[in-house]
């Protein structure tokens, strides 16, 4: 089933033109990763925040407003960086906001908190939060500051531990562990989130090359098929109409030479018309087939019979203008080269499943394999006539003459 030409016209306006700034199309894989990593941020931070609230509420007392104050100053804009993680809205907003109040909540610790109430192998509930910090840093800022909040974040927490613990021998160990596991953890998922958003730029910028690619070459070959259509048409039509006119001797020939230059004026006002206006696409019996060739014969002024064989049949009116228009071109060339020497037409239909034209001549013929690349009347009228429609043409020639069969199947 042919395709609708508005629906290839509205695909075709959706490929961005090469140069273009990138379009939500060409930043495909990249923002998929990005909502990818931020689901995966918002369950590994729910789960870290949950075990932060539960050991924060066990260690608070009714009357410890600073502690209080903290915990709303890290747990709001935790729950707000959750929820715009798990809407895909907002994300690098709240996790920049989370990221610095966390920062600032860790180095006020020792204000607020007593320093006897964590001894040296209790962590606080603020440690669980560490990595989320940086997992947030990920999201809301570029790879320089990423890479400086997984690297000070954990140095951040085990002065603010020390200081807490006095600088106390005890206190050495379990502050060494902890932040050399927290940095590790940190830079690798940095360095995690940095890699996946690499391949995703690099799938993003290799569809973009392939579809510049595509759109370069599909545009040279429809400026290509115009330019073969440009030539068939200025060879067939307006070429033939005025030798015509220039040969018109009798009036009979002058009225040929007038309608073969309306009929040549008419198609080329219709070369920038839609595809729609270009000819009807209706089936085409194979008796209008042979009255088009007889008409042909009559314009050129050249005697010969139209043999009709096989069934009579319906074939797309696009598929029997080619077939007409290359008929008659093999036509113009054995009035011209062969003089119309022993010219003979043979139509033979095969129903609704296809047609054949064979027109042959016993003209002096000429070497198929010498023919240049600017003989219009055989490789545009002819081949690529035909093979536009996707019908097949060849032609056979030889010191008895000359054989053009034109041929379409469904």
């Amino acid at each position: 089933m042919p395709a609708d030409p508005l629906s290839i016209r509205d695909a075709w306006s959706k490929i961005p033109s090469p140069g273009a700034a990138e379009t939500e199309f060409e930043r495909f894989t990249g923002k998929r990763m990005e909502r990818i990593l931020a689901i995966v941020v918002a369950i590994g931070s729910a789960a870290l925040g949950a075990q932060a609230l539960i050991a924060a509420v066990g260690t608070m007392s009714g009357g410890d407003v600073p502690h209080i104050a903290t915990l709303v100053v890290v747990f709001a804009p935790l729950a707000a960086m959750l929820l715009a993680c798990l809407i895909g809205r907002g994300v690098r907003v709240t996790c920049g906001v989370f990221a610095v109040a966390y920062v600032l909540a860790l180095a006020a610790w020792p204000i607020v908190v007593d320093p006897a109430a964590d001894g040296a192998d209790a962590q606080p509930w603020i440690f669980f939060l560490v990595n989320v910090g940086v997992v947030a840093a990920m999201l809301a800022f570029p790879v320089r500051i990423q890479f400086a909040w997984a690297f000070g974040m954990p140095f951040v927490y085990g002065y603010v531990r020390l200081v807490q613990g006095e600088f106390s021998r005890e206190f050495w160990v379990t502050t060494a562990f902890d932040v050399s596991f927290t940095l590790i953890l940190g830079v690798v998922i940095v360095s995690l989130g940095w890699m996946f958003r690499s391949v995703a730029a690099g799938v993003d910028e290799a569809r973009g090359q392939a579809v510049s690619s595509y759109a370069a070459a599909a545009a040279a070959a429809a400026a290509e098929e115009e330019r073969v259509a440009m030539s068939a048409l200025m060879h067939d039509s307006v070429l033939a109409a005025l030798i015509a006119g220039e040969r018109a001797e009798g009036d009979r020939a002058r009225e040929l030479a007038v309608a073969m230059a309306r009929e040549a004026l008419t198609r080329l006002a219709n070369t920038e018309a839609p595809v729609a206006q270009e000819g009807s696409d209706e089936p085409v019996g194979t008796t209008q087939i042979v009255a088009e060739l007889r008409r042909s014969l009559s314009e050129v002024g050249a005697d010969a019979i139209v043999e009709e064989r096989g069934g009579l049949g319906l074939i797309p009116g696009r598929a029997a203008r080619a077939l007409v228009l290359a008929a008659r071109q093999a036509i113009g060339n054995a009035v011209a080269h062969a003089h119309g020497r022993g010219l003979h037409i043979v139509v033979e239909g095969h129903g609704d499943e296809g047609l054949r034209v064979t027109i042959s001549d016993s003209g002096p013929g000429f070497d198929v394999q010498t023919i240049g690349a600017d003989r219009l009347g055989i490789r545009a009228s002819i081949f690529a006539r035909m093979a536009g429609v996707a019908g097949t043409a060849r032609i056979d020639s030889d010191e008895s003459g000359t054989t053009v069969t034109l041929g379409w199947s469904r």
